[in-house]
């Protein structure tokens, strides 16, 4: 099979997946679950529950307060203790429902069982609203909401639908998990998203470091006609929408535009089983897989979690916190974060628990810059890094939006390449959203 990748920049870190021979885990249930209002991109839900109310698993206690927004559900039975902001991983204060669990009583319309559903009954609007119904969103990293992604605006029409399994983010194996444990059910949902969106053509994108998941995606995909298991190099960052994109079709996104505007939606295959669960099942998005990892790790594990479990739960239930480690990141190590809150909790996109020794987060001292190009040489987007973080820190935002910095992905790999050990990431990144800020106000007041 001949292997595709993305045209522009890349790296090659070790892929570590030190966890990609553990079969899936359901973690026990938490004494206390605490919910984000805020775990999808858009406007927070709003609470629809107050302090002394009954919830069911599956129940609705949060819902859609504009047009990208999402429904969130309660993950367990219990008890609602409070309504209140609470920190998120990242620290900052977002609106939370506490639930005290009392057994676990599901919503009688949801089906539990393990039967697998694979005649699609529903019609396109009806696919559209149980996808919103259930809070389905992004679970690649953005978390848009997965009904509004599928509904292309006027004018705008899709001729392919990617689905991404390429997890080319070292460390993470639960897509790779899912697609050898759930792989029949991940292809229905992508029949699905294939009515909804009225395409013709799939294609499942999956880097070569996972040949396993080639081989069973291409067994099942075998009695699907227009969907079809594409091999990708290893090369990071495939797994972003414009170079995934880029790979399958040889098309690229055009400069601040979106997939559509090439004809493309790209879905992560952990999103096309939460699609299917939804559609199928009628079963809410309260939970996902995540990797437990790292080499301090005392078990590598891959868990199926509910949303809203505290993160020092997680880790309790792990082998306890690594006496080595010194940050854990929600992700991978080139876009993940640094969690400063382990009494945080997850959200529907965690992806991983990552804990990494103080040798694997020492940063280097900075060098000066030699201007080698090898930042410019890895930069998927076609950036000159070495040059926007030279005008970033002269503060001339006018010339780092001429130098599009907006186009910037955040990937890290010009942070990755840099020999001179200059944190090119840290600073575009500020100064990315300084400029962002500067062309939304502009738009606004042209609008008026």
């Amino acid at each position: 099979m001949r292997k595709r990748t993305f045209s522009i920049g890349g790296v090659h870190p070790n892929d570590h997946k030190i966890a990609r021979d553990c079969a899936i885990e359901d973690l026990p249930l938490a004494p206390i679950f605490s919910v984000s209002m805020a775990q999808h991109l858009g406007a927070p839900a709003n609470p629809v529950v107050a302090a002394g109310d009954k919830v069911r698993t599956g129940q609705i206690i949060g819902e859609p307060s504009g047009f990208i927004s999402a429904y969130v559900h309660s993950p367990v039975s219990g008890t609602v203790k409070s309504v209140a902001p609470r920190a998120n991983l990242l620290g900052h204060k977002i609106v939370h429902v506490d639930i005290e669990v009392e057994g676990d009583e599901w919503m009688e319309d949801i089906d539990r069982t393990p039967d697998i559903v694979r005649e699609i009954t529903l019609d396109r609007e009806q696919i559209l609203d149980r996808i919103k119904k259930c809070g389905v969103v992004g679970l690649g990293g953005a978390t848009f909401p997965t009904h509004v992604k599928l509904s292309p605006p006027p004018g705008k029409k899709a001729d392919v639908l990617i689905l991404n399994g390429a997890e080319c983010e070292p460390y993470l194996t639960s897509d790779y998990r899912i697609m050898l444990e759930r792989g029949e059910e991940i292809v229905i949902g992508a029949e699905i998203m294939k009515k909804a969106l009225e395409v013709d053509r799939v294609v499942i994108g999956i880097e070569e470091n996972k040949p396993e998941a080639i081989e069973n995606m291409l067994r099942i995909t075998a009695s699907h006609p227009g969907i079809e298991v594409m091999a990708l190099k290893k090369r990071y960052p495939q797994g972003g929408e414009k170079q995934l994109i880029n790979a399958v079709t040889g098309r690229q996104v055009p400069s601040m535009k979106l997939p559509i505007d090439a004809g493309a939606v790209v879905q992560n295959v952990g999103t096309s089983l939460a699609v299917y669960e939804a559609v199928q099942k009628n079963k809410p998005l309260i939970d996902n897989v995540l990797t437990v990892t790292g080499e301090c790790c005392p078990q590598q594990r891959n868990l199926r979690v509910r949303v809203g479990t505290p993160l020092s739960f997680i880790l309790e239930q792990s082998g306890g916190m690594p006496k080595d480690a010194v940050k854990i990141i929600s992700g991978g190590p080139m876009m993940g974060w640094a969690i400063s809150n382990l009494e945080a909790t997850t959200v529907k996109s965690t992806s991983s628990l990552l804990c990494l020794t103080a040798e694997q987060t020492l940063r280097k001292e900075e060098g000066n810059c030699i201007r080698c190009g090898k930042c410019v040489d890895a930069c998927p987007m076609g950036l000159e890094p070495y040059l926007l973080n030279r005008l970033a820190r002269a503060r001339k935002l006018d010339e780092l939006e001429e130098n599009a910095i907006y186009d910037c992905i955040e990937c890290g790999c010009c942070l990755y390449s840099c020999p001179a050990n200059i944190p090119l990431l840290d600073t575009i990144r500020v100064y990315k959203r300084e400029v962002l800020a500067i062309m939304k106000n502009r738009a606004s007041a042209t609008a008026k």
